[in-house]
């Protein structure tokens, strides 16, 4: 009875499905529920999915596309599912090719648009001798290789979150859903699957995924999936640099910068990624820094304006590079080269938990050695650092460190009057250089001159 009261209140159909590692229950969900068309999929997905079912193969818009859509966003992407093989996905399509390791995909590309297609994945093996002679998990259970196919509902199992295991049919409308995931995003629930120890081990760039989704979609992380978070956050270690950048990346260009920030700290996942976060979030100035910049980010991206990934990093990284300045300048270096010894500390600590882009490195340091210029107003100097390619960038940064109170608002005001002054307003502003030191020089040179002269005389008179 109970059962069939909701059939009647979700209108689905149901069919049992038995897996290797679980129990699911097939969910069909017609679009006069869940509202989804298939004109809201792109032309390229539309296109994919349409060529791989009339070749005999299943083919669904899955994950983040779908989610989406019920969310009422707009996908950023779209991603298609299949039984079919890479090698039979690639060969279908003029322009594709097969990517990745670890994960093999196909790209296929349509105009200046790309679709991944992945085929549908398989449990990896549970034996542990089996998982040992093909090297699928390191020591910590991460999973190195995952190419084992499998069938659509092995796949639901192995996706991260609930709301993340929606398969659209585009030939249908109808949704697939195995693990209740279009129950979670209607409750606003990120829950993992399965076991969340064992899914974190598996993939530690999951924890972090769980806080910028949850602040993106505004969600709350369910308490078994949020709990296992911070005991495991050493994992992050494990995790190569570079996809550590991107998934950082991901978080901070997610346009909820400072509450994903926050949750990190809160749960202990800021360590091993940027760890001078836990200082600077204790000390006033610092934390007043970092508020502004990551809110600052937030502003433009909510206003769809451009972010620079350099800029953002130089702002996290900054009062960390501000204490080792100091530092040297106490054991005697000149100012200038104490930052930019600093300065390369920093970047040094920094690479090995995170593999920042030279791109981006490059930029950051420039960024950062233009500031003690901003206090420099006589003479050209002024002028010089106007022209410089990067004074835009390092002209934001130093209103951002006069509005956290770092430096004085008058150099900010400054620059901002000799920006909007036109060219005989800019010279009229200046100050000039003094030359009472020069004068005072050279009148003591003239006088050894002098002397010089006297004494040669009186020798040649005696």
């Amino acid at each position: 009875m109970i059962r069939k009261f909701i059939q009647k209140v979700f209108k689905r159909k149901k069919t049992a499905v038995d897996s290797d590692n679980s129990n699911t229950l097939l969910h069909i969900i017609p679009v006069k529920q869940h509202g989804i068309h298939r004109k809201q999929i792109s032309s390229c997905a539309l296109k994919i999915t349409q060529e791989l079912q009339k070749s005999g193969f299943s083919a669904y818009i899955v994950g983040g596309a779908v989610r989406d859509l019920l969310l009422g966003r707009e996908p950023k992407d779209f991603d298609v599912a299949t039984n079919a093989t890479p090698e039979q996905a690639r060969s279908k399509f003029r322009r594709a090719r097969i990517i990745g390791k670890r994960f093999r995909l196909v790209h296929v590309m349509c105009g200046p648009e790309t679709v991944e297609v992945s085929t549908f994945r398989g449990p990896f093996p549970t034996n542990e001798k089996e998982q040992n002679s093909k090297n699928i998990t390191d020591q910590h259970g991460r999973l190195l290789q995952d190419n084992i196919f499998g069938s659509q509902e092995e796949d639901a199992l192995r996706r991260d979150f609930t709301m993340n295991a929606l398969f659209y049919d585009p030939s249908s409308e109808e949704i697939h859903d195995y693990l209740n995931g279009y129950e979670d995003i209607d409750s606003k629930t990120l829950r993992i699957i399965g076991d969340p120890v064992k899914r974190y081990r598996e993939d530690p760039v999951r924890m972090l995924r769980a806080v910028r989704l949850a602040a993106k979609l505004g969600m709350q992380i369910d308490p078994p999936t949020a709990n296992a978070i911070g005991d495991l956050a050493p994992l992050l270690k494990n995790v190569p640099t570079a996809r550590l950048f991107d998934e950082m990346l991901k978080l901070l260009l997610s346009g909820h910068s400072l509450a994903c920030v926050v949750d990190l700290r809160a749960r202990g996942l800021h360590h091993g990624l940027l760890p001078m976060l836990d200082v600077i979030l204790e000390q006033p100035l610092g934390e007043r820094f970092i508020t502004l910049a990551l809110k600052n980010t937030d502003d433009r991206l909510q206003q769809e304006k451009h972010v620079s990934p350099a800029f953002l990093f130089a702002s996290l990284l900054w009062h960390e590079v501000l204490a080792g300045w100091k530092n040297y300048k106490i054991n005697g270096d000149k100012p200038a080269i104490a930052l930019f010894k600093a300065i390369d500390d920093v970047l040094a600590t920094q690479q090995k938990n995170l593999a920042i882009p030279r791109r981006f490195s490059a930029t950051i340091q420039e960024i950062w050695i233009l500031q003690p210029r901003f206090e420099s107003l006589v003479g050209r100097k002024p002028f010089r650092l106007l022209n410089h390619p990067r004074f835009r960038a390092a002209f934001d940064f130093m209103l951002l460190r006069s509005e956290s109170g770092e430096i004085s608002e008058d150099i900010a005001l400054w620059w901002k009057n000799f920006i909007a002054a036109n060219p005989d307003q800019r010279e009229k502003m200046i100050n000039k250089p003094s030359n009472h030191k020069k004068r005072r020089n050279r009148n003591r040179n003239r006088n050894k001159s002098v002397k010089r002269k006297s004494d040669s005389l009186e020798k040649s008179a005696t």
